[in-house]
């Protein structure tokens, strides 16, 4: 699949503030995105959503997936855009037949539940997911430097989940039960998914995504041993299998376990740059577990207010932002040396609630108080 672009045919980035950050390289100000930015709190989304006729009317559609990307952008002063997709892309190119129903959550046509099913899995041909990396390029030219774009996966536990239960889960029984009774069928579907995933975002990566996150959305459904065993080792497969580098630049890694702040020592260990922290997290104890010295090795940190501070006052906050900015810490300044930095980010998707009035409050509070932390 020849669709690989130089940073030549990209403008220059004007507002690199995001990647900085991500490298543990001193910033101005500390950089703010949203997971699940371009989505339904946005009225301008949803009437693109409209035009479109279905969800995966949007995301199949690189015009429309470029348009609802850069909505947020236009409304807000953020300071990364991440590419509108869903993190079931993968299994539905793999034959699984994923729908969307009005208000409701993801739909596999076929799940994965026993021998036969597992041992027909494969990864997928990349080409089934050309509108993805299709969709990459057009938002990075639309972009035209203005911030970095942001590629993503399931990671390929979060993506078993959905396969087994054919759904969202409230107990995860099915992929459970598999866990348990079957942990060879369940290593081997996790080992597909590893390299689908890895080719996936490399291809993401290619098209011109400059950084990548893989979303282990469920990783903190598992108990402590299995977490261990069926995430995170499959996360570390994934991140071993990717480009680090591509057009001269470097490629920062994120990997967000959401209710993984338990296992926070032991994914420091992982070959990325960036750790994702959920609200549950004191950012300040993660800096001083993962965070690094200056001058020394240690990743990132991005997070973690809890979506739900979108629904009060601007007044509260302002507040709350400030808290998590000062529970982070003072910021690191050196810009000869690399040390611990933060990206700020929800502990979860945004809402689709959310007024979007209060994410103007969020994102003017973290870029002023920010500025005043590092006079």
């Amino acid at each position: 699949m020849s669709n690989t672009h130089t940073s030549s045919s990209f403008a220059a980035l004007q507002n690199d503030s995001f990647l900085r950050a991500c490298l543990r390289q001193a910033t101005p100000h500390t950089p703010v995105w949203l997971m699940r930015q371009a989505g339904r709190y946005l009225p301008e989304y949803c009437a693109t959503r409209a035009k479109a006729g279905s969800f995966m009317g949007l995301a199949t559609n690189v015009d429309f997936a470029t348009e609802v990307t850069l909505q947020p952008l236009e409304r807000y002063p953020l300071d990364a855009a991440i590419l509108f997709s869903d993190i079931l892309t993968v299994p539905d190119a793999m034959g699984l037949g994923l729908s969307f129903a009005q208000g409701e959550g993801p739909r596999f046509a076929t799940s994965v539940r026993d021998e036969a099913a597992v041992a027909k899995l494969q990864v997928p041909d990349m080409n089934k997911l050309r509108y993805v990396f299709d969709a990459v390029t057009s938002i990075r030219k639309a972009l035209n430097g203005r911030v970095p774009l942001i590629g993503f996966s399931g990671s390929p536990w979060t993506l078993a989940c959905y396969m087994v239960e054919g759904q969202g889960s409230d107990d995860y029984r099915l992929v459970k039960s598999m866990l348990y009774s079957r942990p060879d069928l369940m290593h081997r579907m996790l080992e597909v998914n590893a390299q689908a995933v890895a080719a996936y975002l490399n291809l993401q990566i290619e098209a011109g995504a400059q950084a990548v996150m893989i979303f282990d959305s469920w990783g903190g459904v598992l108990a402590d041993g299995a977490f261990q065993e069926f995430s995170l080792a499959y996360t570390a497969r994934v991140l071993a299998l990717l480009k680090t580098e591509h057009a001269g630049q470097r490629i920062p890694r994120i990997v967000f376990t959401k209710g993984g702040g338990l296992w926070l020592d032991e994914m420091k260990g992982l070959d990325c740059e960036v750790l994702g922290l959920d609200w549950t997290m004191n950012l300040g104890r993660a800096r001083a577990m993962v965070g690094g010295a200056v001058g020394g090795p240690g990743k990132a940190l991005q997070g973690n207010i809890d979506p739900n501070v979108l629904f009060a006052p601007p007044a509260q906050i302002q507040k709350e932002v400030r808290r998590v900015l000062e529970s982070f810490g003072t910021p690191h300044l050196d810009m000869l040396k690399s040390g611990p930095t933060h990206i700020f980010n929800l502990g979860h998707g945004i809402s689709q609630y959310t007024p979007p009035d209060a994410v103007s409050a969020l994102v003017e509070a973290v870029h002023s108080h920010s500025q005043v932390l590092r006079r």
